[in-house]
């Protein structure tokens, strides 16, 4: 079974964000800790991206 993209991934790590969205790892972090609730999520002591809402607050706003 292979793995599967970040595309059909519902969340993804903020590494995994920062590749898929072209999106430096320390920019991501700050935007997941800014935004949490909206499009991210804490778990334990990591934050999720989730991929759709995060595309949608892309779609939204010009400049992050």
């Amino acid at each position: 079974m292979a793995k599967p993209t970040y595309a059909e991934l519902y969340t993804l790590t903020v590494k995994e964000a920062g590749l898929y969205f072209n999106i430096g790892i320390k920019k991501m972090r700050k935007l997941a800790e800014d935004n949490l609730g909206i499009f991210s999520v804490l778990s334990g002591n990591r934050y999720l991206i989730i991929r759709t809402k995060f595309e949608e607050y892309l779609c939204n706003n010009s400049t992050i």
